[in-house]
């Protein structure tokens, strides 16, 4: 078996965290690009196509002219605005790597290029697989998704690079995510002279956000949580318009369509109001039985490498993996470093865990091609 490279794995992660990627930024996530195309072809010997969607640039990798058989999925956007880095800076300190994108998922993408690297090695091919890393992760995907389950669709696998939990557990269950903004029309009239021939959109909203929050289970996985809210104009003036936002999460494909069709019925309580929902569902579960196949073979393969028993968890967001085991890809997600603090200023991966994870991914790849 090719040895890890600890040295060189750790010079490009130093690079990838100091080569800032806002996803609102479009001139450093190009710079970004350029710089995981160039660490991805030095490794795969190959150089990849980068696809350019609304100013965020996707790296794309397809190796063989076949269907695709497993899909590795990470993304190189982050959601540190430029110039984090002056007060965050890239560090190494007792085997704990920090800075902006350490854990979600510079380091991710990384660990599946090298796994990628090595298997090439051993096999001399590595016909049949795709990587992508996408440029507008953190936005919710909405160029790459299209990209994401096109490289999917019909594959055996699709490996999906965030982070592990930081016992190192794997993440085989995501809750589903949809988005609405309801929005309320009524009727503009003088608060004080005539309130009677207003319609109160601000009474509206708050019978709907009623309504709304009444369908919060928890006790079955399911959030449905109102969230920003603007009504009305000025304090003498009976609201004309209402806005508020809502974020629903289920575990299941069923619940989410129940949700999604209670949302996208709702009637006005106000006499004369009018209720429009807009959004839906964004992204539809990664339910278990998506990803319990590969977390058998997952688990198996780590004790066979002497690695620490390997785990699950269940988490509420999402992530890219909802969209391929949306198009009925068996999906396992968290490969990627194990460490923590994401999105906050205590982010950072655990370097003893880097090498495992290569062996397991590469590990892992290596078995589902050797299949047909």
């Amino acid at each position: 078996m090719v040895e890890f490279d600890s040295k060189d794995f750790m010079s490009d992660f130093q690079a990838l965290i100091e080569c800032e990627s806002f996803s609102q930024d479009p001139d450093s996530l190009a710079r970004s690009a350029r710089l995981v195309s160039r660490i991805g072809t030095g490794l795969l010997g190959a150089a990849p196509h980068i696809i350019e969607i609304d100013s965020h640039p996707h790296v794309l990798w397809r190796f063989g002219t076949g269907p695709r058989k497993v899909v590795l999925i990470g993304h190189h956007d982050t959601v540190w605005p430029t110039g984090t880095l002056a007060d965050f800076p890239y560090s190494v300190v007792d085997g704990v790597v920090r800075g902006p994108g350490a854990d979600d998922m510079k380091g991710g993408l990384l660990i599946a290029l090298y796994a990628m690297a090595r298997l090439r090695e051993e096999r001399g091919n590595l016909d049949g697989v795709s990587i992508l890393m996408t440029g507008d992760e953190e936005l919710g995907s909405p160029g790459s998704r299209q990209i994401i389950e096109d490289e999917a669709r019909g594959a055996k696998a699709s490996l999906v690079f965030e982070s592990g939990a930081p016992d190192g557990s794997v993440k085989i269950a995501r809750k589903g995510v949809a988005i609405y903004s309801l929005e309320i029309t009524g009727l503009a009239a003088h608060a004080g002279v005539e309130p009677e021939k207003g319609i109160n959109a601000t009474i509206e909203v708050a019978n709907q956000v009623v309504r709304i929050a009444a369908l919060h289970d928890p006790s079955v996985g399911t959030s449905v949580v109102p969230t920003v809210m603007h009504s009305g104009s000025t304090t003498n003036t009976v609201p004309a318009r209402a806005v508020v936002g809502v974020d629903s999460r289920a575990a299941s494909v069923a619940e989410q369509e129940r949700i999604d069709a209670i949302l996208s019925s709702l009637s006005p309580t106000v006499a004369g109001a009018k209720v429009d929902v807009r959004g839906g569902i964004n992204r539809a579960p990664l339910e278990e039985k998506m990803a319990i196949g590969l977390y058998a073979r997952a688990q198996r393969l780590s004790a066979h490498l002497g690695h620490p028993p390997l785990r699950s968890v269940a988490v509420g967001g999402g992530s890219d993996g909802n969209f391929t085991a949306g198009v009925g890809t068996p999906t396992i997600d968290g490969l990627g470093t194990v460490g923590g603090g994401s999105h906050a200023r205590t982010e950072h991966a655990l370097q003893v865990w880097i090498p495992r994870r290569v062996e397991l991914t590469t590990a892992l790849v290596g078995e589902l091609l050797a299949e047909d």
